[in-house]
């Protein structure tokens, strides 16, 4: 039996078994250096903790089926520029996208922060999920994204 099937029989009866349930949580290994302004760019989740179906590679989790699924990201970043008009960390599916958007009006640059998605999402059975980030046509291409920034996701129901 294939693991969707598999997965398909368990969720359909009702039961739990965890340990076929789809999970990731992926870091990355080194910093993001200076992320380009009038861009988006895809955050290199390259160091998997763990990645339980072996669903997520390539800083993306494809949906072996088709259910709710919960997806957390914690993006890290120092340097923002305040000259930029904004700020955008996404959570890309292929049903829709998910943003932390920040218009950094400061009087300095932006040490440390930290973009946070926390969503349910419904996807299908080949579906896709990866984090960007967009910088707007203004300000430097300074911003990094630090190491302790991680992505994860598991299969709700």
């Amino acid at each position: 039996m294939s693991k969707a099937a598999e997965l398909a029989k368990f969720i359909g009866s009702g039961e739990v078994a965890r340990t076929s349930h789809p999970a990731f949580m992926a870091r990355i290994t080194s910093t993001q250096s200076n992320i380009p302004i009038n861009a988006t760019t895809t955050v290199t989740f390259d160091n998997e903790i763990f990645d339980q179906g072996s669903d997520f590679a390539s800083n993306t989790f494809t949906a072996p089926i088709t259910g709710k699924y919960q997806f957390d990201v914690h993006a890290y970043v120092q340097n923002m520029d305040t000259a930029s008009n904004y700020v955008q960390c996404t959570l890309n599916t292929s049903n829709r996208n998910y943003y932390d958007i920040i218009e950094p009006v400061l009087n300095n640059d932006v040490d440390y922060y930290v973009f946070q998605i926390h969503v349910l999402a419904d996807m299908d059975a080949g579906d896709t999920a990866h984090v960007e980030f967009e910088l707007d046509n203004s300000g430097s291409a300074q911003m990094d994204v630090q190491t302790n920034s991680h992505f994860s996701g598991y299969l709700v129901a």
